[in-house]
């Protein structure tokens, strides 16, 4: 994974801010809370009806769905974070910070319904987001839960199909039979 900001002049990677730091363990935090997988005994509980070797298949899938989700969500917040500089941002914001300590004229008054206001928007923006993408997430199983459902019926279709074959040569050779006088 990529690291939010900017490279240093020597290229190497540059030395993230504890804000940023934090941003990122809170969203990966979140984000392994959200894509916490079951376990196989539960997963097959939902699935009752299917075999062993088919709940299996179907466990299997779920953990490479909820892997590659959880790879795509981590690759989004990073190219996010990049195309918004939110690292450069958080930089500065730990720059002023500190700036305002070491500044004994700095007045250490501040509004705390302004804080509160400010603190209740952010939270509801990130409510909204993760909501976002636990919809898509949803969205995302649904669509693999109908292929399933596709994939099994047409294997339904296809057994059925060879049992009107298999009728369909019985009676044709019956009708040889006869007409040989048999």
């Amino acid at each position: 994974m990529m690291m939010m900001g900017n490279r240093g002049v020597s290229g190497a990677p540059p030395v993230i801010g504890r804000r940023q730091s934090d941003l990122k363990k809170s969203f990966n935090l979140a984000v392994r809370s959200l894509l916490t997988t079951c376990s196989k005994q539960e997963f097959s509980k939902a699935f009752p009806n299917f075999t062993s070797a088919d709940q299996e298949r179907l466990h299997q899938l779920f953990i490479q769905v909820i892997t590659s989700l959880h790879g795509n969500i981590e690759d989004e917040f990073e190219s996010l974070c990049l195309e918004t500089q939110v690292g450069t941002a958080l930089d500065t914001v730990e720059q002023l910070v500190e700036e305002q300590c070491l500044d004994p004229l700095f007045s250490d008054k501040t509004n705390v319904m302004d804080a509160v206001h400010h603190l209740s928007t952010a939270k509801k923006a990130e409510i909204q987001y993760l909501r976002g993408l636990l919809e898509r997430a949803e969205e995302h199983n649904r669509l693999i839960q109908a292929r399933v459902e596709l994939l099994k019926n047409k294997t339904q279709e296809v057994s059925g199909t060879t049992d009107v074959e298999k009728l369909r040569g019985g009676i044709l050779s019956y009708g040889e039979h006869k007409m040989s006088g048999f």
